[in-house]
């Protein structure tokens, strides 16, 4: 029988767990306990009744023997947070012997085992691993560096500039620095520092000052001022950055995305309209990101596999209504039309 204290330890995980899947409040124990307020609503929150030994036990029965049971490994691990998966793997690993990241790459192949891959490693190794995959080699997938670091808090960050520290041997700057250019490779230097202001509170004055700053750099002149694109949209605070932007359409009556786009071209265009999404409604830009993901013939698995599961425990139930919004049909459903067998499952079961 266990402890009595361990009994109530459990009751009290349980409590906030339902806590936060009402409210969007999780905990952290990085730095002691201490309450968190989360950007939205997330579709995967602690398991309530969380056993690591149970679940390596159900997933080393699941693999064992000819056959894998996929149903089982899907109703785990894809109803589980990130903690809880490292969790397990450490059991699997102090109970088998094995690593669990390992085993499974065995057992399953294609979209399902790297799906389940990115699941079961940690969140900031696993982004880190992403903005490394998007700048190796011949040629750089600009799309994936934009998405990635333009939705970013400065806790996620630094997280992510520590595990690419740890994982590759050299900074994150010097990696993105390095294998871009001009002003797109300044204004994700600037990204990748980590100083957006946070909170919420917005100072009008402070916001018309800034609006006119940009219509001076860009449209008020001839040539455009990067600079000052670039300083105001990545350290503003995205409640500022978008009262801004409802300052820049009272004094020039025009957007400032219009006037982004007019001023700027490519990449750098993208990554300032993608901030300016963001600072409106971050969810929002995560359902357009989603359903370009999908949209035409084919699927581009990778963004909809990065999105979905580095989404899922923070505001992705959000996302879904975004999504359901804007293309009047349900992401469930759109992922269903669009991916199929395990894979299918396994989205699914995260949304």
């Amino acid at each position: 029988m266990l402890p009595k204290y361990i009994i109530k330890a459990r009751k009290l995980m349980h409590i906030l767990s339902q806590i936060a899947s009402i409210t969007g409040i999780f905990w952290s124990f990085k730095k002691g306990l201490k309450i968190i307020m989360v950007r939205g609503t997330p579709t995967v929150v602690p398991f309530e009744s969380f056993n690591p030994t149970e679940d390596a036990e159900a997933l080393r029965n699941a693999m064992k023997g000819l056959g894998t049971d996929e149903d089982a490994i899907i109703d785990i691990l894809g109803r589980r947070t990130n903690r809880q998966r490292q969790q397990i793997a450490d059991e699997y690993k102090s109970c088998y012997g094995k690593d669990l990241i390992k085993k499974l790459k065995k057992e399953v192949r294609g979209d399902f085992e790297d799906a389940l891959v990115a699941l079961m490693t940690p969140s900031k190794n696993y982004m880190a691993t992403e903005v490394h995959e998007a700048i190796k080699g011949l040629g750089t997938d600009e799309d994936a560096l934009i998405e990635i670091l333009a939705g970013c808090s400065n806790e996620e960050m630094e997280e992510i500039a520590e595990a690419y520290q740890e994982l590759y041997d050299t900074s994150l700057e010097d990696a993105v620095a390095g294998d871009t250019s001009g002003d797109f490779k300044s204004l994700l230097v600037a990204l990748v520092q980590g100083s957006r202001k946070e909170g919420h509170f917005v100072d009008e004055d402070t916001a018309k000052a800034d609006a006119a700053t940009l219509y001076e750099a860009g449209e008020g002149q001839w040539g455009t001022d990067e600079s000052e694109f670039i300083k105001i949209m990545c350290r503003s605070s995205y409640p500022h950055l978008n009262e801004v932007q409802k300052q820049y359409k009272k004094l020039t009556g025009n957007s400032l995305k219009k006037a982004v786009e007019k001023e700027f071209s490519g990449h750098m265009q993208k990554a300032l309209c993608a901030i300016l999404a963001c600072s409106k409604n971050e969810q929002k830009y995560y359902a357009e990101r989603l359903y370009k993901s999908m949209e035409g013939f084919g699927t581009r698995e990778k963004p909809l596999i990065r999105i979905i599961v580095s989404r899922s425990e923070i505001d992705l139930g959000d996302v879904k209504q975004e999504f359901m919004k804007k293309y009047e049909k349900s992401l469930e459903e759109a992922v269903a039309n669009d991916t199929g067998r395990d894979f299918k499952k396994l989205l699914l079961a995260l949304l």
